[in-house]
């Protein structure tokens, strides 16, 4: 029996399966299929334990449902673009692109060396130009069906990268990359529709109940946010300039009596109107919520400022002050809002800093208050319940055309211009003739004659790159330099996965692979993507149905939002100082070890806090489980076993084998949800106890095919070198579960005296009545002193003595 050596079984298997095209999916569409997904990296340079974690799940799911006759689509690729890139390039004199595909060059031999069954032939990384001009193909559609547009308007512009950024990318306040406070600036952008898909967005999350993690969903509806209420217009009690009155939306029309001052964003053209006739310090005050991103604005304290001016209330004609508020949105409803503070703790606490009235209309003894209660002080809807009054009031409004019923949402075009070199060129073209026209000739590759110092957008200053012609007219014109938001790239990347290497320069998509591959089985993730990537990328589903390219509306059809890899309680971080390398932990144990640790370590959906010593006993096992194959007699098939020739240890070694196997089943079909493999391997752990404490040939044999076979889809490497040396690697198939080895011989009776429980005892199956009460008294003989006035049995659970 030779000594365990990682390095060389690891090394010989990855080099096979490499040869042997192990892991390619057949272009066989009439086989059962999976497509197993873990979200693409970034390519920064080296992997981190996030990494390990989040691709080892992903390939135990793949390896299992492979050996268990599925064609499984399991790819990888590179999230290629972005800011980083750029400023890697300053820092290491390196071009953008040398950078990103030397970092995919070595990121990709790392993930490797983990033994990870990714299919090599589906590989992409959304920087190659084959990516870049269906991306562009499909950007080009979107513009000519109206689904991209321009405008100018104040976006969240990042000092230090010098690039806008989209409302989700601002993080409290700063740069979600770099961590620069980030600013509003006036500029021209391009933005996708993707408002013209919230209800649908919306709608189509219930389909995704019990799918998908229920705080991802509801982090999706919070963010669409809608709300229907009422929207109506409060007349200025003297008209500023050409503007005579306020329109304002509300969500609480039953609260309307309660208005005692009408709020209104700093962008509100009433607001610029009157901004010159205020004293200095109250324009600065402005302009410093004009500066504010829509995140800092709710979460930072309530401050404002009164513009002098009132409107009048539709119902009672009272005049209402009318105040800039830090809390109001000039995107949302019509960046004004009637304020109720006795019944909206937003509007209680701008109120009570500025001691504006506070009037209250809904009985309650507490304010602010905002629940259910009957209204008073309401005019003819006084006394009404105010869930009642909401549909009253509204409907008084349109009888009485003062107002309409209306719908909104929080959710906000997509913003995708960047200033940036190193992303995909949005593919237009600037003619002063024709105006804005699609480029024709596709891909619009990036120039690799940059000069990259950080200042300014690198193709804006490049001397020739941004000169064309018209495609529509042919004089001369000017190339858009900004390129695109990194998240288009992320959108459809999954989508391209499925189409074949060989079709890949025919089409973006192919009709046929998608609708055999998709919906993606299962995704493997983050739940800090729960906004960002997979909002846009169901978006992008959609919007390319819209557009002919796929057939189905929602891509993913099942969400594992994976833990964080923690240590000393914190997540792993260079700042932190707490880094584990993933290359040291395979050199010194293996991956087989470091595959083990992360899956056994916590359940997939939890945070995994490192532990050296549980590293250690990871690699103890399998160096055990290595050794005891020398146990093992070798055989083509399960042995055939009978049962009733075994003895006591060797029928609880296979019944602890079969719940193993159970287990494995319940977990991968399912019945236990969260795939907790940290159960399978103790299940496993334990197998292996009880077939050292037996010495059957056969049952060795049995179990270690059975354990192996469990196994594979966590340590590969051992498992295939034992199964080919032992058993063949037939054995990575289906196993039928020994419903008979997992049955008892006998069961444990619980054995009571008054109540009280005293003992236990081990009785054969089908023992009878009589006997069973005989061996419960003498269990407890020394509690039963006194006259026995009652026996109960329930069978197969207990026996009580009722004693005088």
């Amino acid at each position: 029996m030779r000594e365990y050596n990682p390095r060389e079984i690891e090394k010989k298997w990855q080099e096979t399966w490499l040869d042997q095209n192990t892991f390619e999916p057949k272009e066989d569409f009439s086989l059962p299929k999976k497509y197993i997904l873990s979200m693409f990296p970034y390519p920064s340079g080296n992997i981190h334990m996030g990494h390990v974690r989040n691709y080892c799940i992903g390939d135990a799911l793949a390896r299992y449902y492979r050996k268990n006759g599925f064609n499984v689509l399991h790819p990888i690729g590179w999230d290629a673009f972005g800011m980083p890139a750029e400023n890697a390039a300053i820092k290491h004199k390196l071009h953008p692109k040398d950078w990103t595909y030397s970092n995919v060059e070595n990121m990709k031999k790392e993930l490797m060396s983990l033994g990870l069954s990714f299919s090599q032939e589906r590989e992409l990384a959304t920087c190659d130009e084959d990516y870049t001009r269906f991306e562009q193909e499909i950007f080009t559609k979107m513009w000519e069906s109206g689904l991209v547009y321009k405008k100018s308007a104040k976006l969240n512009w990042c000092p230090h990268d010098k690039t806008v950024l989209a409302n989700e990318q601002v993080i409290d306040g700063k740069c979600w990359r770099c961590d620069t406070q980030v600013v509003q600036k006036e500029m021209d952008q391009y933005y996708i529709k993707i408002t013209q898909y919230a209800q649908e967005l919306l709608d189509d999350l219930d389909t995704l109940e019990g799918k998908w993690p229920s705080q991802v969903l509801n982090m999706q509806r919070n963010w669409i946010g809608k709300s229907t209420g009422l929207e109506f217009e409060l007349k200025l009690s003297s008209a500023v300039d050409k503007i005579e009155t306020l329109r304002v939306f509300t969500t609480r029309p039953d609260t309307i009596y309660g208005v005692t001052y009408c709020a209104i964003s700093a962008e509100h053209p009433l607001t610029l109107k009157l901004l010159p006739t205020l004293s200095q310090k109250d324009q600065a005050q402005i302009k410093m919520i004009q500066n504010m991103s829509a995140r800092e604005r709710s979460v930072a304290e309530k401050c404002g400022v009164p513009l002098g001016v009132s409107v009048i209330h539709p119902l009672t004609q009272e005049k209402l002050p009318v105040w800039v508020a830090n809390f109001v949105l000039s995107d949302y409803g019509c960046g004004a809002v009637m304020s109720v503070p006795a019944h909206d703790s937003r509007d209680f606490e701008f109120a009570s800093l500025y001691n504006l009235p506070i009037k209250k209309v809904i009985d309650c003894t507490e304010i602010p208050y905002a629940l259910e209660g009957n209204l008073i002080e309401s005019g003819e809807f006084s006394n009404m319940p105010n869930t009642q009054a909401k549909e009253k009031i509204i409907e008084y409004f349109e009888k009485n055309k003062l107002g309409e019923r209306v719908t909104n949402y929080k959710i906000r075009d997509w913003g995708i211009s960047r200033q940036r070199y190193w992303g995909t060129p949005i593919p237009l073209v600037h003619c002063p003739s024709c105006g804005i026209v699609p480029e024709s000739r596709l891909p619009v590759t990036l120039p690799y004659d940059v000069v990259i110092d950080g200042e300014g957008n690198p193709l804006e200053k490049h001397p020739t790159w941004k000169n064309c012609t018209c495609p529509k007219c042919g004089s001369e014109a000017c190339r858009e330099t900004d390129t695109m938001d990194t998240f288009m790239e992320s959108s459809w990347y999954f989508l391209r996965y499925a189409t074949p290497k060989l079709l890949r320069d025919l089409q973006a998509l192919d009709e046929k692979s998608i609708k055999y591959w998709l919906n993606v089985d299962e995704y493997i993730g983050g739940v800090e993507h729960a906004i960002l990537h997979l909002l846009y990328a169901r978006f992008f589903t959609k919007m390319l149905k819209t557009l002919g390219y796929v057939h189905i509306s929602e891509p993913f059809e099942h969400l594992l939002t994976q833990g964080m890899v923690l240590k000393n309680g914190a997540k792993m971080s260079k700042s932190k100082g707490n880094v584990v390398d993933p290359n040291s932990i395979i050199t010194k144990y293996g991956a087989d070890s470091a595959r083990l640790f992360i899956l056994f370590a916590a359940p997939p959906t939890k945070e995994l806090e490192w532990n050296d010593d549980a590293l250690e006993g990871a690699y103890r096992f399998i160096k055990r489980l290595w050794e005891r194959s020398k146990n093992v007699v070798p055989s083509q098939e399960l042995p055939k076993i009978n049962p009733s020739t075994l003895s006591k240890e060797s029928k609880l070694a296979r019944k602890k084998v079969y719940e193993a196997l159970k287990k494995s089943d319940e977990i991968f079909s399912k019945k236990i949800t969260g795939y907790p493999f940290n159960t399978l391997i103790s299940s496993c752990m334990e197998a292996l106890n009880a077939l050292s404490d037996q010495d059957h040939e056969l049952v060795w044999s049995e179990g270690y095919f059975i354990l192996l076979n469990l196994l594979e889809p966590i340590i590969p490497h051992l498992c295939y070198e034992l199964s080919n040396s032992l058993f063949s690697l037939k054995n990575f198939t289906s196993i039928p579960l020994d419903e008979e080895a997992l049955r008892d011989d006998s069961l444990s009776i619980v054995v009571s005296v008054n109540g009280k429980k005293r003992s236990d005892i081990q009785i054969p199956l089908n023992l009878e009545k009589e006997k069973i009460l005989h061996l419960a008294k003498e269990s407890v003989s020394k509690w039963l002193e006194g006259e026995i006035i009652k026996e109960v049995y329930v069978p197969n659970k207990l026996v009580n003595f009722v004693v005088k």
